[in-house]
């Protein structure tokens, strides 16, 4: 006979890991759709985190809903080479139309972790070079090639130090390029990129030894970091000038969360290779490591294989998925929406002052909060207004080295009424949590 709820839920430190049941904030739901979960409490909860930048969408969007009971009434499983079947086949067509540049061809699994460690070893094989730069601040995963080139935060790589051969070197960081008013002093961070690769090529690595350069183009887990498009330009330059793949990260900004299909596209930079997967499926598993057919046929039968990777349900859902963002022009509304966003947030900030900074992009929104005393970034302080915030009936989410930032990403179906919703509840929170720290309101 099957638990109720209070018997299971008291079961899960006993049953479930605690490295997957002790997120924040653990909200029991029992009913998804559109922009919002429904509590076991009875309350209808605004989620401002689409699973993480996965059901861009809208959660139980009824175009994907449909396309996966259609799906599973034909097949639920199918080992991708021994059989061949229709979604794949139309989903790797479809996905070719969007992505940018010429970027044709695709090697389907199941996670983003997944895609990456296609990315990594397709790089290596075709170059035949064994070593991997990556960025100090980047999250590309959990696995062990992986966890190799994620330095977001020490604790993933605590007892796990692979040993994959990978360097580091400093993600763009806007605060050291800042201009009294503000401004970012372009020409200076690119040459601090420019030194970096110089003193890891002159003391660390042979530039001819390295199979790629990996980073995402805004930095997820590391804090919603964007760095100038004339940036990441110049890294692009650097690996064309030594044969280095130059290899995108979209996992989190894929399908539309920019206002482009990918960040590649908003920033006008062309990666060798890209890691796509959260946002594909709207929540169905399923991830991409995609290159040109040409660099992708150097990568033979045997080098790399999947059993579950590119199911017939994921990529129909896939398709639908794809098919909603194109219909109900989903990448236009994430420009027009997050514009809207930021202009309240920015009314918002000058009432708040806990809030440091507002990092933008799209529906791709960073709060970062300091600490009024110290100036400092205070990670504590989001948790604490987390949980306001939920108790106000909208979910958000961290990030950042010190879980200092509050991560905003609503669906890209999110309207102004809901934004407003939304952003009323942050106000409520931030004023309980100063009328907590004896913070004077701002008016």
């Amino acid at each position: 006979m099957s638990k109720n709820w209070d018997e299971l839920s008291a079961k899960m430190p006993e049953r479930l890991a605690p490295s997957m049941a002790k997120d924040h904030p653990n909200l029991p739901v029992v009913k998804e759709e559109g922009c919002y979960y429904w509590g076991r409490d009875g309350r209808k909860y605004l989620d401002f985190t689409s699973g993480i930048a996965v059901t861009n969408v809208g959660h139980r969007h009824p175009k994907v809903v449909e396309a996966i009971k259609n799906a599973a009434d034909e097949l639920t499983h199918g080992p991708i080479g021994v059989v061949q079947y229709e979604s794949i086949l139309q989903l790797a067509d479809e996905l070719a139309e969007i992505m940018p540049g010429d970027i044709d061809c695709f090697f389907f699994g199941n996670s983003g972790t997944e895609a990456i460690e296609g990315a990594l070893k397709l790089a290596k094989y075709v170059t035949r070079r064994p070593y991997i730069v990556s960025f100090t601040g980047c999250f590309h995963g959990r696995t062990m090639g992986a966890l190799g080139v994620s330095t977001s935060k020490s604790k993933y790589r605590k007892y796990l130090q692979p040993d994959n051969l990978s360097y580091q070197i400093p993600y763009y960081r806007p605060a050291d390029f800042e201009n009294e008013d503000g401004t970012i002093d372009e020409n200076k961070a690119i040459s601090q990129l420019e030194k970096d690769f110089e003193n890891l090529f002159k003391y660390s690595v042979s530039p001819d030894e390295v199979a790629g350069v990996i980073l995402e183009p805004v930095l997820g887990e590391g804090g919603y970091v964007m760095p100038p498009a004339s940036w990441l330009q110049k890294v692009r330059e650097l690996c064309t000038k030594h044969g280095m793949l130059l290899i995108f990260d979209e996992v989190q900004t894929g399908f539309g969360r920019t206002g482009n299909w990918f960040a590649a596209q908003t920033f006008d930079v062309q990666p060798d290779i890209m890691a796509v997967a959260k946002g594909i499926a709207s929540g169905m598993p399923l991830s991409a490591t995609a290159a040109n057919h040409k660099l992708m046929q150097q990568w033979p039968m045997g080098s790399h294989a999947t059993t579950f990777g590119g199911n017939p349900i994921a990529c129909s859902a896939a398709l639908a998925t794809i098919d909603v963002i194109k219909e109900e022009k989903l990448l236009e509304n994430t420009v027009k929406t997050g514009e809207y966003a930021v202009q309240k947030l920015q009314q918002l900030q000058e009432k708040h002052p806990v809030i440091n900074r507002i990092r933008h992009l799209g529906l791709m929104i960073g709060l970062e909060i300091k600490d009024l005393n110290t100036g400092h970034p205070d990670g504590e302080a989001v948790l604490r207004i987390l949980d306001l915030a939920l108790e106000e009936g909208v979910l958000f989410y961290l990030c950042g080295n010190e879980g200092e930032v509050i991560r905003m990403i609503p669906p890209l179906t999110v309207t102004t009424s809901q934004i407003d919703d939304g952003i009323q509840a942050l106000d409520k929170a931030l004023t309980r949590f100063a009328e907590e720290k004896g913070i004077p309101s701002q008016v």
